[in-house]
């Protein structure tokens, strides 16, 4: 493992070698340092694409794609940059979010696209994220962190010498996740206001959007708000710095009418799913369903959990522990066993094969010794389907005695998944209904049929108020399976 000192030199070493690199920035036309050219500036979106798109996986709804596609490529060709080769991808997240890597790479998460309400949305926070790419954003970061010595060397638990058995973030992953200074995001708003409202969209829609992020905020604690809009500290200053420079655009364009384009919006995204998707895994009453996988295991209680493409995380607040579920390469247990021994550099104590709920399995405790002390292992292969399942309880070896019968007792609940109520479970999806006669979105939830528990997420779906009023024939969004 590298030292932090190690990163430190290599990181010097990079920023002497590079500091004469100048160019011009495209939005500003004033000169600034960067760390590699266009042309590499490109390779790393290229690179970056495969892995984002691993990681999240394709939303699939060609006519949702058409949709921001277009509307992409006709933006990116009044912008700044118009000739990086843009592409628009939506991504299967539930996660409220944007983002963009550089290169012309830009994602929508189906959750975000689920919380527009009409195109003007969608195409001010479209021209927020190109923005990013023609002011070169993710560039400029990449060389802040470097000027700052900040390297990636924490683990996501609270003993570092755990992290390493998590599989680290892909360097497309890192881009995506970068978060941007003040300056950055607002330079972006301005860039968002300036591309959709020269594309005909009224671009004050962008700065209603923003309240909805907000009021999502305040009932999720910021875990689903994206960072375009965490890194401001003032909301209010910032919608109506938003909705001030729209203004100014419609009164200097030749433009007499703006797009908000609501119904057409609201009809492109019926039936888009909404929430969890339960093909990709699901946790409830304290168990994890694989419904594709037929699988299914407990969640020790008072463990938090983290499910991904690559592997279900499960961890105590304690952060002295770690579970994980991936699936092992190798066609038999044995095969699968000594990847696992190789891949994390184990030393084996102990090893068995069982039977777990009918399941050959390949049980086994070995170490890892490192400078800071020495970590135990549970490892367990077990195979079901034509997959090899690994789940694994680490911990240091001083606490392994504590945690062994936690881990065991997990490990021998690994089942196959036979409810037929879970292996069928189907994903909640968005409903377009028309509202028959005036009444408060309330009213219309009540009628429509949907639970009273689930207004308050509704209204925020809608980006309304429940008291609001909705004239006949309006339309808006509930869910339903």
């Amino acid at each position: 493992m590298r030292t932090f000192n190690n990163y430190l030199s290599l990181c010097s070493v990079v920023i002497l070698l590079s500091i004469s690199s100048c160019a011009i920035n495209p939005v500003t036309g004033k000169k600034q340092i960067v760390l590699m050219s266009e042309a590499q500036e490109i390779a790393m979106g290229q690179q970056s694409d495969p892995e984002i798109v691993a990681f999240f996986g394709l939303y699939e709804d060609a006519q949702l794609q058409e949709f921001i596609t277009a509307k992409g490529n006709e933006m990116a060709a009044i912008s700044h940059r118009p000739k990086l080769a843009y592409e628009f991808k939506i991504v299967d997240s539930p996660v409220i979010n944007a983002f963009a890597v550089p290169g012309g790479f830009v994602y929508f998460t189906r959750g975000i696209m689920a919380h527009f309400n009409n195109e003007a949305e969608f195409a001010g926070v479209l021209g927020h994220e190109i923005g990013h790419v023609t002011a070169r954003h993710s560039v400029i970061q990449q060389r802040n962190q470097l000027f700052g010595q900040i390297g990636l060397l924490a683990g996501i638990i609270l003993v570092p010498e755990l992290g390493q058995f998590v599989d680290p973030l892909s360097q497309g992953m890192q881009l995506a996740l970068l978060k941007f200074g003040r300056d950055a995001e607002r330079q972006s708003d301005k860039l968002g206001v300036e591309y959709s409202s020269q594309i005909g969209y009224d671009a004050t829609e962008m700065a209603g959007f923003f309240e909805t992020l907000e009021r999502q905020q305040g009932n999720t604690g910021g875990d689903e708000v994206p960072p375009f809009l965490s890194t401001h500290p003032s909301p209010e200053e910032r919608n109506a710095t938003v909705e001030n420079l729209a203004l100014d655009w419609q009164q200097k364009s030749k433009m007499t009418e703006f797009e908000v384009n609501r119904d057409s919006y609201l009809r492109k995204i019926d039936g888009l799913i909404v929430g969890e998707d339960p093909k990709q895994g699901f946790v409830e009453n304290s168990t994890f369903y694989h419904p594709v996988l037929k699988i299914q295991f407990p969640i020790p209680s008072a463990w938090g959990h983290q499910n991904t493409p690559q592997q279900f995380q499960m961890a105590p607040k304690a952060g002295d522990a770690i579970m994980m579920l991936t699936l092992a390469p190798g066609a038999t247990l044995e095969e699968a066993a000594n990847a696992v021994l190789e891949k994390y550099k184990l030393t084996i104590v102990e090893s068995k094969k069982e039977t777990i709920n009918r399941l050959p399995a390949l049980v086994m405790v070995a170490d890892q010794v490192q400078e800071q002390g020495t970590i135990r292992v549970l490892s367990s292969l077990i195979q079901f389907e034509g997959n090899i399942y690994s789940l694994m309880g680490i911990t240091d070896l001083a606490k392994f005695n504590s945690y062994q019968s936690l881990f065991l007792s997990t490990i021998r609940d690994f089942q196959e998944l036979r409810d037929s109520e879970k292996l069928n479970r189907k994903p909640e999806i968005i409903k377009i209904k028309t509202v028959p006669n005036q009444m408060s979105l309330q009213a219309a939830f009540q009628h429509f049929g949907m639970p009273s528990e689930r207004f308050e997420e509704l209204s925020l779906l809608n980006g309304m108020h429940l008291n609001d009023q909705l004239n006949k024939g309006m339309l808006i969004k509930v869910v339903g399976k």
